[in-house]
């Protein structure tokens, strides 16, 4: 670890790795990109939010089905007395 290395910054050896990793001046988490190559990429972003959507819509659908099996099996359960 480095001399300025501090454990009470929790981002100090993210920090430091990135500097490391990246040559002076380059922005590791902006690269240039053209317009079409913009475009391209939230085309693709699009794709995977509609992807995520569908299968969270499938997820909650699950859910409630469990839920109702749920309510059904309680519902049929002999009451104690």
């Amino acid at each position: 670890m480095s001399a300025d290395f501090n454990p009470a910054d929790p981002f100090a050896l993210f920090r430091q790795m990135m500097q490391s990793a990246t040559p002076p001046g380059a922005q590791p988490f902006l690269p240039p990109m053209s317009e079409e190559e913009i475009d391209r990429r939230m085309a693709e972003l699009r794709v995977v939010e509609t992807w995520l959507t569908m299968n969270l819509g499938a997820l909650s659908m699950q859910i409630r089905t469990l839920e109702m099996q749920k309510a059904a099996l309680a519902a049929l359960r002999p009451k104690s007395e």
